[in-house]
C-alpha cells in the first residue's frame, strides 16, 4: 500500500477517520514503478485511460479482479505495474505493484488483465 493508503486504513481502524475511497476505484498502467510515497509514472497516450476495478469480498485478506480489464488503443510502450487509485475530485493513490512480468505493446495494441490474474493481498 501507499503511504497514504495505509495512514487511512490504520485511521478507519482505530477510530480517528471514517475516511474511505471513493470509488470505483481505478487501475492505472505505469511504465516506471513508484514507491510508498511517489506515483509511477503513468501510461499517456493512445486511447488509454484507467479503468474501473471490481473485486469479490475479500478471502483470506486477499482480493482479485473479477472481470477482465481491457485497456485498449494503447500507446507504444513497456508496462511494468499497476496502481490503485479511488475517483475522488483530486484521486487518491491507494496502493501499487509490479506485474509478475514487464509487457512491451505496440502503438494500438490492447493491454488486458485477465478476470483472476490481478490480486491484493493485505499481507
Amino acid at each position: 500500500m501507499t503511504d497514504t493508503g495505509e495512514n487511512r486504513v490504520v485511521n478507519w481502524l482505530f477510530g480517528s477517520s471514517t475516511t474511505a475511497p471513493t470509488l470505483p476505484l481505478k487501475m492505472a498502467l505505469v511504465t516506471a514503478a513508484g514507491n510508498d510515497a511517489t506515483a509511477g509514472t503513468e501510461v499517456t497516450g493512445g486511447s488509454y485511460a484507467r479503468k474501473n476495478i471490481s473485486v469479490a469480498a475479500a478471502v483470506n485478506g486477499g482480493v482479485a479482479n473479477s472481470a477482465d480489464l481491457v485497456f485498449a488503443g494503447m500507446p507504444a510502450c513497456t508496462v511494468v505495474g499497476w496502481e490503485i487509485w479511488d475517483s475522488f475530485g483530486t484521486p487518491v493513490r491507494w496502493c501499487y505493484g509490479p506485474f509478475d512480468a514487464s509487457k512491451t505493446v505496440a502503438a494500438g495494441d490492447e493491454f488486458k488483465v485477465a478476470a483472476g490474474a490481478w490480486t491484493f493481498s493485505a499481507s
